[in-house]
């Protein structure tokens, strides 16, 4: 898993002690301060970081596209977003 292989455990470790605050109750971490806590072993809290992160992905996905105003674009279409961001910025001059 990309995140633990870039630092997600070793910074976990670091935050551990401030596990009781609600900013680091999100995804990753909250696997790994239970398997710290000896409550799961790794593998079952990296299973869980890879559930819970689908899991929030689709939530947010759902939410966004009940979003009538976001409008969505490609990477590619650089000249598209360069031209709402123009037509943005005019509608607040």
């Amino acid at each position: 898993m990309q995140m633990i292989e870039d630092g997600l455990l070793d910074e976990a470790r670091n935050l551990y002690h401030l596990r009781h605050l609600n900013a680091l109750n999100t995804v990753g971490y909250k696997e790994l301060f239970a398997h710290f806590d000896g409550t799961i072993d790794l593998n079952e809290a990296i299973r869980q970081i890879q559930s819970n992160t689908r899991r929030y992905c689709r939530k947010q996905l759902t939410w966004f596209k009940r979003d009538t105003d976001i409008l969505w674009f490609q990477p590619t279409q650089y000249e598209d977003i360069i031209q709402q961001i123009i037509q943005f910025k005019q509608s607040f001059a």
